[in-house]
């Protein structure tokens, strides 16, 4: 499933007590179709069991009634939409639509017409008039999510239509009244976006009249478990299987794992383990997990954060002293490209590893002529 369609409300991301055991289960959430996702990045389930869990569910019910527009912060695949979907359903909203979009998938040509719509003629291919994604949502909830992919352009037309409630369709002349619950949500720090002038300090404020902080998965070690046994069982089912375990040894191991990639690394895991594990019991060399954490704690261990500002250290003064010409901007150049190698000319993992907007990566990897714009 596309983030970009239209999805309207599906009762089925509402918290439930359905359990695949046939048990009664509290604080489940789970995305609606989620057995068409497989290649989604996003998380399709969602627990409140670990403390912290709770204590986010408490104050996604005290926030949920209100109209106030909702910002959800937290890392790819902590289960963003899912906090959405639930915050549009303890709403008085909830028979109404619900609207995902993803800001990162359009291009800065087509952002605001999908956003607010246009009319017949208004640009070469509009054949048609067409509404846009506020007019869709109208009643309802519209979920943007990569809310700081968003050109600055973009942003302060957003701005005016949450201070108007009204938006205006591209080649139109009269503005259009909706009444729309926004939820935005965002894996970067919008306050650091504002600072280096990436993200308009007045919509941040219009945004976060609510804010929402998910934890990671390794942060809320008692969800582990509990979404584990949800994905066995999920997808036990798909694959036909009879009863299936996970032994001791492997619960260990997957409580004790980082999960850098979250609830929908967990998924994967889960799922991969089903396929090739014997006599219906997981164990703990079926789990074949990330990497990552062994580099994380090899760093960690060997202390080489110091070593490393060291040699940065050295590199910028030999630069200094070279009299490189707009020196920032080659510097900057230089940090782009080379992480946009390290993440295999990936832009949105890019991104995530200099802490900025998937925008801010495509608009300096254009200048630099690494890529092309499209046309």
């Amino acid at each position: 499933m596309n983030i970009i369609n239209t999805r309207f409300f599906d009762s089925s991301s509402e918290v439930t007590t359905y359990s695949p055991q046939g048990e009664r289960e509290p604080n489940l959430l789970t995305l609606p179709n989620s057995q068409s996702l497989t290649k989604s990045i996003r998380a399709t389930a969602q627990v409140f069991e670990d403390p912290k869990s709770i204590a986010l569910l408490a104050r996604i019910k005290m926030i949920a009634p209100s109209d106030a527009n909702v910002l959800i912060i937290g890392e790819t695949g902590t289960g963003k939409e899912l906090i959405a979907r639930h915050v549009h359903e303890l709403s008085n909203r909830k028979n109404k639509p619900f609207i995902a979009v993803n800001c990162g998938a359009f291009t800065e040509s087509l952002v605001e017409s999908e956003l607010f719509g246009h009319e017949k003629g208004a640009f070469t291919g509009a054949f048609s008039a067409k509404a846009g994604w506020f007019e869709a949502a109208n009643g309802g909830t519209l979920f943007l999510d990569e809310i700081g992919d968003l050109p600055l352009s973009i942003q302060v037309k957003l701005l005016r239509v949450l201070q108007e409630r009204e938006v205006v369709r591209l080649g139109a002349r009269k503005s259009t009244p909706i009444d729309v619950r926004l939820v935005a949500a965002t894996n970067v720090r919008l306050e650091e976006a504002v600072l280096a002038g990436h993200f308009r300090e007045d919509l941040f404020y219009r945004l976060r009249v609510a804010h929402l902080e998910l934890p990671t998965l390794r942060n809320r070690p008692g969800d582990i478990l509990p979404l584990a046994e949800y994905f066995v069982a999920e997808y036990r089912r798909r694959l036909g299987y009879s009863e299936i375990k996970l032994d001791e040894n492997a619960k260990s191991k997957l409580v004790q794992h980082s999960w850098p990639g979250n609830i929908r690394e967990l998924e994967n895991v889960i799922h991969h383990s089903l396929l090739i594990c014997k006599n219906n019991t997981v164990r703990s060399e079926d789990l074949q997990l990330s990497s990552i954490q062994l580099h994380r704690q090899k760093d960690e261990s060997t202390n080489n954060y110091g070593s490393e500002t060291n040699l940065l250290n050295e590199a910028l003064q030999q630069l200094f002293e070279s009299g490189t010409e707009n020196l920032y901007e080659h510097v900057e150049d230089t940090i782009v490209k080379a992480a946009y190698s390290y993440c295999h000319n990936n832009q949105v993992q890019t991104a995530k590893l200099l802490g900025v907007s998937r925008n801010i990566i495509r608009a300096k990897l254009i200048k630099i002529g690494v890529i092309h714009a499209l046309r």
